[in-house]
């Protein structure tokens, strides 16, 4: 396909795979913060072209899997009332919550619609204003502009029958609490493209400094992950540590400031829990008080909803680095995609999904 096939020239990845082979001296530990890195990584086998001496980490770059069991349930109990049509995105509607899922929430009679953006629930209220319409606002940077933009519209009407179910999370603090962990073993990142063409790399400039590693931003095709690893891999090798732009075609230092000032107008910064993980301090977003009569949260009274992990579920541990999805004894037997203990094999970014359907069981 034109302006795709450039990106996944066997020749190209053959040179770069020899490149990087040439360049490796010793074992280093990279990660991959996204999940769309991951899937194009195990589904074009960059990570068996490899050299040996590079570990490939998979990183918390799901947003889905990391959407905390206690807010899906939330949004269950919020689709069950009958005056809501509840919306999401397709990837949310089969994340398991502590005993059911969104779709599951369908079968038994909730309104729940999947939809391709925000703005269309906006258009949903409108045609029916004897509803409460809620989207399930789940993403990195890279979807709130969106759900920003969805918020102020519905304000802008003067929508009462619109909210949101707001559970944004963003990068840079979860590389700082990867960096920060004793059991840290990553040694450099390829940061993910789509969050950079919003925010920009400038956040992480400093967090590179700190820990004095190499970060290089990077795209999501196969060429993209290979050059990534080749300009991570020769900063490692050569002792640098900063910022580098791999995905120039679509990522600048400063990134999107319209979008920027309109996610600064709608969000503010807020603790946020992650799944798996547990609170990381200013990783997240949450409506300004000036918007929070769209929270849906706060409209349906469902704060106090709290919710345990199945103990069978490793995902923290996959979603840290710590351990490949194979690893986990429930993996490809008790959890699959049919029947997920966890986000992440249910997800379309999910690490365990991708093990699972490109044969990395092993």
């Amino acid at each position: 396909m034109k302006y795709v096939d450039e990106y996944r020239s066997a020749p190209e990845a053959a040179r770069f795979v020899s490149a990087l082979g040439s360049l490796v001296t010793r074992p280093w530990a990279i990660m991959e913060i996204c999940g769309g890195q991951t899937h194009t990584m195990i589904k074009s086998g960059i990570d068996r072209l490899l050299p040996r001496e590079i570990g490939v980490i998979h990183g918390p770059g799901c947003p889905v899997c990391v959407t905390p069991i206690e807010l899906i349930d939330k949004a269950i109990a919020i689709a069950r009332r009958p005056e809501v049509i509840m919306t999401s995105f397709g990837d949310m509607l089969r994340v398991p919550g502590s005993s059911a899922d969104l779709l599951s929430a369908k079968a038994e009679g909730a309104d729940v619609r999947m939809l391709y953006s925000p703005l269309d629930g906006v258009k949903l209220a409108q045609r029916n204003p004897d509803r409460q319409v809620v989207f399930f606002a789940v993403g990195f940077e890279t979807t709130a502009p969106a759900n920003a933009m969805a918020v102020k519209h519905a304000s802008d009407l003067g929508l009462d029958n619109f909210s949101i179910l707001c559970s944004h999370v963003l990068v840079p603090p979860a590389m700082e609490a990867i960096l920060s962990s004793p059991s840290n073993q990553v040694q450099g990142f390829m940061a993910a493209g789509h969050v950079c063409a919003v925010m920009g790399y400038w956040e992480y400039e400093p967090i590179a400094e700190r820990y004095r590693i190499p970060i290089v931003v990077t795209g999501f095709e196969p060429l993209d992950l290979l050059q990534g690893s080749y300009m991570t891999l020769k900063a490692l090798e050569e002792g640098r540590w900063g910022v580098e732009n791999q995905y120039t075609r679509s990522v600048t230092r400063d990134g999107n400031k319209p979008a920027q000032a309109l996610m600064s107008e709608v969000f503010e910064v807020c603790d946020r829990a992650w799944r798996g993980i547990g609170e990381i301090p200013a990783s997240g977003y949450r409506l300004r008080e000036t918007y929070r009569p769209f929270d849906a949260e706060r409209r349906f009274e469902v704060e106090t909803v709290t919710a345990t992990e199945s103990p069978d579920c490793i995902a923290g541990e996959i979603l840290q680095g710590l351990k490949k999805p194979h690893e986990c004894a429930a993996f490809g037997t008790r959890c699959t995609p049919e029947k997920p203990l966890g986000a992440p094999m249910v997800s379309s970014e999910g690490a365990c999904a991708a093990y699972y359907q490109y044969g990395r069981g092993e």
